[in-house]
């Protein structure tokens, strides 16, 4: 129940101050602990944020799956691949896997979430198949380059609307599939 609640609060802190204000003294305050008490559960920053990967990518891969499950058809299914991704920007889960990039991973952690990422990446790259893309893995990866770069100026509060930058990426993503 402690570690459930210590990372209720690390992504609460995640997403009201980015991985800036995911500091072990906040947790402790958070839940309650002492500080002492938070390093009983994870060694690291990196290791919550390891965790956070763990537990919550694997539930927004889900949505994002589902979302394209619902859709008809090749170009749908890529539209809905890119829709979903930046309609969790604003969930709470998503702000933990967005931390990854920022935060001071190992090795391993990175591996780790690099493969959970390739599970999203091989999803769209069987739609684009259907599409009949020679090369369909690095055009998935080119189309996630361009959903990470819409989240970013998402993240960052960009002076345009969220629902504008959601527009653009999904024309961007559809005119590119198409050629």
């Amino acid at each position: 129940m402690q570690r459930a609640a210590l990372l209720d609060a690390a992504r609460s802190l995640l997403s009201e101050g980015g991985t800036e204000a995911l500091t072990f003294p906040a947790l402790a305050e958070r839940t309650g602990l002492a500080r002492s008490s938070v390093y009983e559960y994870f060694r690291s920053r990196a290791a919550v944020v390891e965790e956070l990967c763990a537990v919550d990518f694997p539930v927004w891969a889900a949505e994002v799956e589902a979302a394209m499950a619902a859709a008809d058809g090749p170009e749908a299914k890529i539209e809905a691949y890119v829709r979903q991704q930046l309609a969790l920007v604003g969930d709470r889960r998503h702000r933990a896997v967005v931390a990854i990039s920022a935060s001071e991973l190992d090795a391993g952690a990175r591996e780790k979430i690099r493969a959970a990422h390739g599970g999203l990446v091989t999803m769209i790259a069987d739609a684009l198949g259907e599409m009949g893309h020679r090369e369909p893995r690095l055009t998935a990866m080119l189309l996630q380059g361009v959903v990470d770069a819409a989240v970013r100026r998402i993240e960052l509060g960009a002076a345009e609307d969220p629902a504008a930058i959601t527009e653009t990426a999904v024309a961007m993503a559809l005119r590119g599939v198409r050629g």
